[in-house]
């Protein structure tokens, strides 16, 4: 069983991002640069995992169908961008809080030059865009057998 230490300051640190997005209005919560703020409403979360033949990325996109989804790979640079439409009523009567965005977003990552962009593949399922990014076969390590 590994032994975790406790790190007085992780909580404190998660509130203050918590209190951070809540200020953030209807601005991208990870703008990358200053073109993607201009020319998107939001930017969904991700998690990215490195596997040993493969990255995987996925990213939150609920309310957000398939269709409405592009995902372009161009000169190692990935780039998902998409729209989700809003279903709250233009007026707003009644409404206390509204804190879902609606409207275009954008994330761009730059991938290493190991990858096979020949067989990146993407789905989305329940609200969550997966994107399965492999390794060329070259850049895949391999466990070398010392002598002695």
């Amino acid at each position: 069983m590994a032994i975790r230490h406790y790190e007085s300051f992780d909580l404190l640190n998660q509130l203050q991002r918590e209190v951070n997005r809540l200020f953030e209005g209807n601005t991208p919560q990870h703008p990358q640069t200053e073109g993607e703020l201009a020319t998107s409403d939001w930017a969904p979360a991700v998690d990215i995992k490195e596997e040993a033949d493969r990255f995987v990325i996925y990213a939150d996109v609920p309310g957000v169908e398939s269709k409405d989804i592009e995902v372009t790979l161009d000169n190692g640079t990935l780039t998902l961008k998409g729209h989700r439409q809003s279903s709250k009523n233009q007026e707003q009567r009644g409404y206390k809080r509204v804190e879902r965005v609606s409207g275009s977003f954008l994330r761009r990552f730059a991938l290493p030059n190991t990858v096979d962009a020949a067989k990146v593949s993407a789905r989305s399922q329940n609200g969550v865009l997966e994107l399965v990014i492999p390794k060329s076969q070259q850049a895949q390590s391999r466990k070398i057998t010392v002598e002695g």
